[in-house]
């Protein structure tokens, strides 16, 4: 199958990419780098240096006739969506519709759209929180994350377009950049290797549920062929502490100092994490990188960059 990767040169959905092609799909990667990096692209995929907004994005469309179309390209910074919405709905809901427009046009018969798990239901009335939970986010950025939902609903209606809807909680692993505003796991290990002392926004009470990059990945393959119109909790379904994090990877790597505190970043979210079970009866995924395994090979790659 050709599928074409929005955002496929960053964190995840590099990873993302290289689980395609592992399987033997031909893909193709539309990013414009603004926080996606060459040096993570597969050198298999063919690659186009483009803004999701962009009306070249219809070339592309024509030139490559993709079957299906993973999403991943977005502005993912919570402290920026409340600092500038309207940049972040110009690319995350804008940008989106580009993409959808072009899928309906060329005939795309399965789009994954890549919604937020730890954004859109706000602070919990219940935990874990499943799909039906309450979406009352409380940023910019979930907002907008949780739009597309419905113009994905509609473009089914409309356009026939089918669609699986993967809810992510707080991903890490390697390629996570630790000079980025967003990604704590990558943050703390690129500060703790660095000598510095990582800040902790908050008490460090806030918890959190991670998981790791490559059952992400994993999950995108399975929803390939499975789980039309709905939508998917990706995670872990356990809660951990930023302080636990931090503490986790002082022994990890090895770190001597302790942590600064800084104030709570606005937009973020008290305590949140995910009932995946709907992801394991339908799409028949379940998280297989123990948290404990995932921080270790995440520091292992930090160690390995830093060293070239």
């Amino acid at each position: 199958m050709k599928i074409l990767v929005t955002g496929g040169a960053g964190f995840i959905g590099s990873h993302v990419v290289d689980r395609f092609i592992a399987e033997g799909h031909d893909v193709v990667v539309v990013d414009n780098l603004s926080t996606g990096r060459r040096a993570n692209l597969n050198p298999k995929a063919t690659f186009y240096e483009m803004d999701l907004r962009s009306p070249q994005l219809a070339e592309v469309f024509e030139r490559e006739r993709p079957e299906a179309i993973d999403h991943h390209a977005a502005q993912a910074e919570v402290r920026r969506s409340v600092a500038d919405p309207v940049f972040d709905a110009e690319v995350n809901i804008l940008g989106s519709l580009n993409l959808l427009q072009n899928a309906a046009k060329y005939g795309v018969r399965k789009a994954i759209y890549i919604s937020s798990g730890g954004a859109i239901y706000g602070e919990p009335e219940y935990m874990p929180c499943d799909e039906k939970h309450p979406v009352r986010p409380m940023s910019p950025y979930g907002v907008t994350k949780h739009t597309v939902e419905h113009y994905l609903y509609l473009y089914k209606q409309l356009h026939g377009l089918d669609y699986t809807v993967l809810r992510y909680a707080n991903v890490y692993g390697p390629r996570q950049d630790p000079n980025g505003e967003a990604g704590v796991v990558a943050i703390f290990v690129g500060q703790m290797l660095n000598g510095g002392k990582p800040i902790i926004y908050g008490d460090g009470r806030q918890e959190r549920d991670f998981v790791y990059v490559a059952d992400c990945a994993r999950a995108n393959a399975l929803a390939l062929t499975r789980g039309e119109g709905e939508a998917f909790n990706i995670g872990s379904g356990v809660p951990l502490s930023v302080n636990g994090l931090f503490e986790l990877l002082k022994q990890i790597t090895g770190y001597a100092g302790e942590a600064r505190y800084g104030s709570a970043k606005a937009g973020d979210i008290l305590r949140i994490y995910l009932d995946a079970s709907k992801a394991k009866r339908e799409l028949g995924w379940e998280p297989t990188v123990s948290l404990n395994r995932g921080l270790m090979e995440t520091v292992e790659f930090v160690r390995q960059a830093r060293a070239k």
